[in-house]
């Protein structure tokens, strides 16, 4: 039995880069330097509250993490274990739709990476619904 598809117009197709594709990569951008990378716990929870969706959901090799508190305990935790560190972007956030994603490097500041990964992010209403890390190396 074959499958029979509708051709396609070009108006039916929606663009993969809309007119939040700036917010949407900025949201990724704030997201490793202002909250993984940062160590001042207010400013920290203040971009939290501002870049997060209330009910978001953050998926790490350790475990889901929900909700902003819980968010800023993980980031908090996870700074204290290597503050000097700084996360570097591989490039530019690729947007898609209402997702983004973002390779990043992290080490001591103009040294190689001591670790690597890559976040990616979906958006609702203008806000991180949800994190995935995914680590390339274990962090030393």
């Amino acid at each position: 039995m074959t499958r029979q598809t509708k051709a396609k117009k070009a108006e039916d197709v929606r663009l993969s880069v809309g007119e939040d594709a700036d917010l949407i990569a900025t949201l990724l951008k704030r997201n490793v330097s202002e909250v993984f990378g940062e160590n001042d716990p207010e400013r920290r929870r203040a971009v939290i509250r501002e870049i997060y969706a209330e009910d978001a959901v953050v998926h790490a090799p350790v475990g889901a993490i929900v909700g902003r508190h819980a968010l800023d305990k993980f980031a908090g935790d996870l700074r204290s274990t290597h503050p000097h560190y700084v996360y570097t972007p591989f490039g530019e956030p690729q947007v898609l739709h209402d997702s983004a994603r973002l390779a990043w490097g992290s080490g001591p500041e103009g040294e190689p990476p001591a670790f690597t990964g890559e976040d990616f992010i979906l958006v609702r209403n203008g806000k991180i619904a949800a994190l995935y890390i995914y680590l390339d190396s274990v962090p030393v």
